[in-house]
């Protein structure tokens, strides 16, 4: 895929939430106006973060598919992580707001009124939130894009959420008044796992993570191929936005011309940039009889 397409889907990806969330808050804030429910009023609340977060989202996915330049030679792919950061800190401010609300509803309980118009809305966000989930996902598999990972996550929580609203709803139409108040406490607390998930998520990007074991050995797997090279060591991933970036060395017949070697480097590079969409590699070639025979196990990512 190409950086071209890889732009369009994320940007389009972030329009999606941004649209769907203020459908979403547009109809929760009717709902809430005419009932009064602590469940509506959190799935609002938490419809608003989303909202803030996805504008903050589609923002950083701009500036994350900017173009190196000569302050960010690199590029500026970790936008991305740093919007995930904002995201759970907005997810986490809310998820507090709504349990205290929900402690206030639980220990002073009342009847709702129009409870029907709370159900209808639920049910049509849970509609929303899932064909919504479902093309992010489809754009998550294409582009792997972090940002969108991070705004898919919290959508999928709401899918819960609007299911719990509309229960608590029921329950409070049978005359189960503390559901109402108890279902919003349960939000809360859900809200904030979530925000912990992306937080972690986010950190390990910004701190440079090592990419999967499984890819890895892939390109273990692909550096050796080549009969030519006797071994492979240092080998450092990470992954900044949507670039994945690739260092190591080869190990080499020390008899091997220098453009022969030069060569081989080439040929692995493109099996790697063939195999891994996007990505930076950079190789430096060793003389076998140079290699260290004292180089601790880990670097060698057997």
């Amino acid at each position: 895929m190409s950086h071209q397409q890889y732009s369009r889907l994320v940007t389009l990806a972030g329009s999606a939430a941004v649209v769907a969330a203020s459908l979403l808050i547009a109809g929760k804030l009717t709902a809430w106006l005419l009932t009064d429910s602590a469940s509506l009023l959190a799935s609002l609340t938490d419809s608003l973060m989303d909202v803030s977060a996805s504008v903050i989202n589609l923002l950083a996915i701009r500036y994350a598919m900017a173009p190196a330049d000569d302050e960010h030679r690199f590029g500026h792919g970790k936008a991305e992580s740093l919007a995930g950061l904002v995201q759970s800190a907005f997810i986490s401010g809310s998820a507090f707001l709504l349990v205290m609300h929900g402690i206030s509803s639980l220990l002073q309980p009342s009847s709702l009124p129009r409870l029907e118009i709370g159900m209808w809305v639920s049910a049509g966000s849970m509609v929303i939130t899932f064909v919504l989930v479902m093309f992010q996902s489809w754009v998550i598999r294409k582009t792997g894009s972090v940002a969108v990972r991070a705004d898919m996550l919290h959508y999928r929580s709401d899918l819960l959420l609007n299911g719990g609203v509309l229960v608590a709803l029921v329950m409070a139409g049978q005359g189960w008044y503390w559901a109402d108040g108890a279902f919003a406490i349960a939000i809360g607390f859900m809200l904030l796992w979530g925000a912990g998930h992306i937080a972690w998520d986010s950190v390990q990007a910004l701190l440079d993570r090592q990419l999967p074991a499984e890819v890895q050995q892939r390109i273990m797997e692909l550096c050796r191929a080549r009969e030519e090279v006797k071994g492979v060591h240092d080998l450092r991933t990470r992954q900044s936005g949507p670039t994945r970036f690739i260092q190591l060395h080869l190990e080499l017949d020390d008899m091997l011309p220098l453009v022969k070697a030069h060569q081989i480097a080439d040929e692995v590079e493109v099996a790697l940039r063939n195999a891994f969409e996007r990505t930076d590699v950079i190789i430096h070639m060793d003389p076998i009889s140079v290699v260290s025979r004292e180089t601790a196990p880990s670097t060698h990512n057997v």
